[in-house]
């Protein structure tokens, strides 16, 4: 763990477990924590990250950004399987949950706190702090379950409501609800802005009764991973500038462009890359 007598103010705070990845080449960091930070700090913002983690494997880029760990001996683990019939997600260790009292004073002053669950780890009443942040919610972790083997699957959120009505946007998949439709509209009614990603289609957002649609440019997609965290970290950094949401869904939505076209963490994009295709934003 950082001594806290040497962090520096931030403007973008991530809370959620990173994760180690088992693929069939092998384990890699992941979590949304990761891609977030790593495009957080690709437009310029001085980041800051919450967590518990056992450190099994090298952070590699994750190095260069100030981190909190609480550590664990078994960091949060997901096995991916890829069939004919979609995909299969397995759960086998779970670190340690976060709360408030986690977070030093210096950080809670973040323009940008971002709450990252990926496996109900984030304790949902964080949402009732930061009263001069925007909380951006990625909830996914809050909308998964699993059973005694570690099988993955869709579960209810019973804090949704809560949550929602007290953060500044939430994005969500289209993956994340099974395309439920009905339960977006009931989202979409809950949050101030609501974005919601589609893969190759783009994505869509509800604000103030409408919704609009955004496509992405064409690209050769060499993995996905990581490209909805990329949209939402990139979402929420530009509509803390703008304030406007059909902005920030047009510079995401360019920005997780970028990200497929390369594996892993080398999909982060750089500075150079987004600054060709979009604009400066902080």
């Amino acid at each position: 763990m950082m001594e806290l007598s040497v962090l520096e103010p931030i403007d973008y705070l991530l809370i959620g477990h990173l994760t180690v990845d088992l693929t069939p080449n092998g384990m890699r960091i992941g979590g949304s924590v990761t891609y977030s930070a790593l495009l957080a700090q690709a437009l310029g913002l001085r980041v800051g990250v919450i967590t518990s983690w056992g450190s099994e494997i090298p952070l590699g880029p994750l190095k260069s950004v100030p981190m909190i760990n609480y550590p664990v001996d078994h960091s949060t683990t997901f096995e991916n399987i890829y069939t004919a019939n979609g995909r299969i997600q397995k759960l086998y260790t779970v670190a340690s949950r976060l709360e408030y009292y986690h977070i030093p004073e210096t950080w809670r002053k973040a323009e940008i706190v971002h709450l990252a669950p990926v496996a109900q780890e984030v304790e949902p009443t964080l949402v009732r702090n930061f009263s001069t942040s925007l909380i951006g919610v990625t909830p996914q972790g809050w909308m998964r379950g699993w059973d005694e083997d570690g099988l993955v699957r869709s579960s209810e959120w019973p804090e949704a409501r809560f949550v929602l009505e007290r953060c500044g946007a939430a994005v969500v998949s289209l993956e994340d609800v099974d395309g439920d439709e009905n339960r977006i509209e009931e989202m979409a009614a809950a949050c101030r802005v609501l974005a919601v990603t589609e893969g190759a289609d783009g994505a869509r957002v509800f604000w103030n009764g409408d919704v609009r649609r955004f496509r992405p440019p064409s690209v050769d997609v060499v993995d996905p991973t990581g490209a909805g965290d990329i949209f939402a970290s990139a979402f929420f950094i530009r509509l803390y500038t703008t304030r406007d949401p059909w902005e920030a869904a047009r510079f995401a939505t360019q920005v997780a462009s970028i990200s497929v076209t390369r594996p892993g963490l080398q999909g982060i994009p750089t500075p150079e890359e987004i600054h060709e295709s979009t604009v400066e934003v902080f």
